[in-house]
């Protein structure tokens, strides 16, 4: 994938996507949350100052997650959204799914909208977001699973340059070059899972815990900022309160340079998910 749009920049706590939309770095994912828990716990998430939400079609809980932000009390313009599309079969059928996503969500537009994954379909699917974009209903647009060879070759067949990959992406499985080329080509990384899931073991992981101790933050805070030191943002999915607000605190402390190289020991280099080892 060649670089032609310049480095992506990054203001404190955002990266700033290639038209100048500012993506929080700190997020909330909503994966297997529905009904009155995942409006319960996106209206949580916002009201604890959090300011990323992020949900697909796929997982069916967009009405919930519309729900959560109306809740919340949080002005519509103070939070960063995305959503994801599936395929349905070609152009007409995409921009109808974005009008129905938007309904469903309780808002004029999402901040972001991704393709969830490399479908066989995806250039139609791309070309009705690439409308969505031009008529205000997208912020801004991306893909989602797109490995480097995907993603330079999707690149150079569609008008708009995706703004934004997100990708499995955590402290077993790293990703550093895919981090770098994106960085560099004004790509925003975006980490799925950044915890690595509940049997991964990563917020009782004991050098996470020790690095963490010394800045004052737990091992999954620790992990966390490893990620966004790298350039991702994150967007860990959790039931518990507790845990959301201590998500959300993590871009307060920095990394030393022997801290980040003793936790590159950790990754592995493979996905801990058997369906997205292709998309790494």
């Amino acid at each position: 994938m060649e670089a032609d749009v310049g480095q992506l920049a990054y203001t404190e706590d955002c990266a700033v996507l290639g038209n100048g939309t500012l993506m929080p770095l700190a997020g909330f994912g909503t994966w297997e949350l529905r009904g009155g828990a995942c409006s319960d716990l996106v209206s949580l998430a916002l009201r604890l100052g959090g300011r990323h939400i992020d949900t697909p079609r796929m997982y069916g809980n967009e009405e919930a997650v519309g729900l959560g932000i109306r809740k919340s009390g949080v002005p519509r313009e103070k939070i960063f959204l995305t959503t994801k599309l599936m395929d349905s079969g070609g152009f007409r059928n995409s921009l109808r799914d974005i009008g129905d996503s938007l309904r469903k969500l309780g808002t004029d537009y999402v901040d972001l909208l991704l393709l969830h994954e490399p479908y066989g379909g995806k250039y139609e699917i791309y070309r009705a977001m690439e409308q969505a974009l031009e008529d205000g209903r997208a912020r801004a647009i991306g893909v989602s699973n797109f490995n480097l060879q995907a993603l330079g070759e999707f690149s150079s067949r569609v008008r708009v340059m995706p703004m934004a990959d997100q990708v499995e992406a955590h402290v077993l499985l790293q990703r550093e070059e895919f981090a770098r080329r994106l960085i560099s080509a004004g790509i925003a990384p975006v980490a799925w899972s950044p915890l690595g899931g509940g049997g991964a073991g990563i917020p009782s992981n004991p050098l996470l815990a020790e690095i963490g101790r010394a800045h004052g933050k737990s091992a999954a805070q620790t992990a966390l900022r490893f990620l966004t030191e790298e350039g991702f943002a994150v967007i860990p999915r959790t039931s518990d309160p507790g845990r959301i607000k201590e998500n959300h605190e993590i871009l307060d402390f920095t990394l030393g340079s022997e801290e980040m190289e003793r936790i590159r020991e950790l990754d592995c280099g493979r996905s801990l998910f058997g369906w997205a080892e292709a998309y790494v």
